[in-house]
């Protein structure tokens, strides 16, 4: 799409310096150089994060098929690819979905609660989690529609349930990049705060479920700290 925008813009400037007024058959091939060489850096750009999605999704499945000797599938590639660079929520509220089952987790879609993606209950206590699950294009800013959903679950809840927002953030960037980049805004995380709502990053999550796999966290123990967490971001360091 990008290289035909440019093939036309090349087409115009030919155009131009052929048929345009002395005045600007210079300055309109100029402006069509400048749109070509910014179009072709975007490009280039693009395909560079497209690069480094592939690579580390190359590395992840390698690394799963050395661990599982070769008992991994491609329904694996197609759920980490979900759940980091989602093309829809609605994949990536199945990703969630899998992701937790597959960590023994009990899930059941939030249809008997209105505002809830899903519910969430840890094995063996009688803690519940209702998970509002989101992505976006960057932080999670403070009017987000899944902000107002989630605190109508919060304002409803029972004994024994909390609000857990799970959000794919900056999905178009490669994970190093994300790293260094806030997953709320600040208006976001006053909101968060003030009403007890608990956020987890879906890198973060992602981060979670292959430590517990490789056996180096006790998961549900993990989250029995998340239920008990005040509100705001949580974070495991050193994932």
């Amino acid at each position: 799409m990008l290289l035909l925008l440019q093939l036309l813009i090349a087409i115009f400037a030919i155009y131009s310096a052929l048929r345009f007024e002395e005045e600007t058959r210079l300055l309109v091939p100029l402006a069509c150089l400048v749109a070509m060489l910014v179009i072709s850096r975007i490009d280039r750009q693009r395909a560079e994060k497209a690069q480094a999605r592939k690579v580390f999704l190359k590395a992840e499945m390698d690394r799963m098929r050395e661990k599982e000797a070769g008992q991994s599938k491609d329904q694996d590639f197609f759920l980490i690819d979900s759940l980091l660079w989602p093309k829809s929520e609605i994949l990536l509220i199945d990703a969630v979905h899998t992701i937790f089952r597959d960590l023994g987790f009990k899930v059941t879609t939030g249809a008997d609660f209105g505002t809830i993606d899903r519910i969430l209950r840890i094995p063996r206590s009688g803690s519940t989690f209702g998970l509002e699950i989101l992505m976006t294009e960057r932080g999670v800013e403070g009017n987000h529609g899944k902000l107002q959903r989630a605190l109508q679950f919060e304002r409803g809840k029972k004994e024994g349930e909390r609000t857990l927002i799970i959000g794919s953030t900056y999905i178009h960037h490669p994970l190093s990049e994300r790293e260094r980049m806030s997953d709320v805004t600040p208006e976001a995380m006053d909101f968060l705060t003030r009403h007890r709502l608990i956020f987890l990053s879906a890198h973060q999550l992602y981060q979670l479920w292959q430590r517990a796999k490789e056996g180096a966290l006790d998961i549900f123990e993990v989250f029995q700290r998340i239920h008990s967490h005040p509100g705001g971001i949580f974070t495991v360091k050193g994932l």
